[in-house]
């Protein structure tokens, strides 16, 4: 019995996380900042839960886009993490930040950030140019209208790029709830940012300890 090779495990791929910030987020409105706060520290919490390559970029951090999302900081925290700052819309167009991505040795890249139809298009296209698996976090990206992410997605699905969601990408790293070496972290990361699906866990949770 063998899985499929299109699954995602925690040593086949790299997590790029691209442009989460701030004057980025103030004109997303394909998805509430909310959900899309939630979605991002599901993804990376679950990137360092399972040890996975992940880049973290930025665009003119300090002159015009602010900073990362706190959720990003809190498992990818500055002071510790190569943050990448680029001019370049494209982040696989910028020299630092392509020799980190390409430098990983992975061949499946999977991609998050905001916006879908510039930050997020630019580099899925170019990786798969390149001979690149590329799968895009659809409801970890988000743009300046429900149209424009749907135009862009639906683009990047046409070029060959794979469409995932964030609790997919959780759940794919698991796979399996014996893996008791990772069940805490990733049932609690749940339960803080996974809305009513964490809600029935802690339910559960609670259920049986007292059943």
């Amino acid at each position: 019995m063998k899985p499929s090779s299109e699954l995602l495990t925690p040593t086949n791929h790299a997590l790029v996380l691209i442009d989460f910030e701030g004057q980025m987020a103030f004109a997303t409105k394909s998805i509430t900042m909310e959900e899309l706060r939630n979605n991002v520290a599901v993804i990376s919490g679950a990137s360092k839960i399972f040890d996975v390559p992940t880049i973290v970029t930025t665009v003119a951090e300090e002159s015009f886009s602010g900073p990362v999302f706190p959720e990003i900081e809190t498992y990818y925290p500055q002071a510790s993490t190569d943050y990448i700052d680029r001019t370049s819309m494209n982040t696989w167009e910028d020299e630092a930040a392509y020799r980190a991505i390409t430098g990983t040795g992975k061949k499946k890249l999977v991609l998050a950030g905001l916006w879908t139809g510039v930050c997020i298009v630019g580099p899925a296209l170019s990786a798969l140019a390149e001979g690149y698996e590329v799968y895009v976090i659809a409801d970890a990206c988000g743009d300046v209208s429900q149209e424009a992410h749907e135009r862009a997605m639906q683009s990047m699905i046409h070029m060959g790029v794979k469409p995932i969601t964030s609790v997919q990408y959780l759940l794919e790293l698991q796979r399996d709830w014996a893996r008791q070496e990772t069940y805490v972290a990733v049932t609690d990361l749940m339960k803080k940012h996974g809305g009513s699906y964490g809600l029935g866990i802690h339910y559960a949770h609670n259920m049986v300890k007292h059943a």
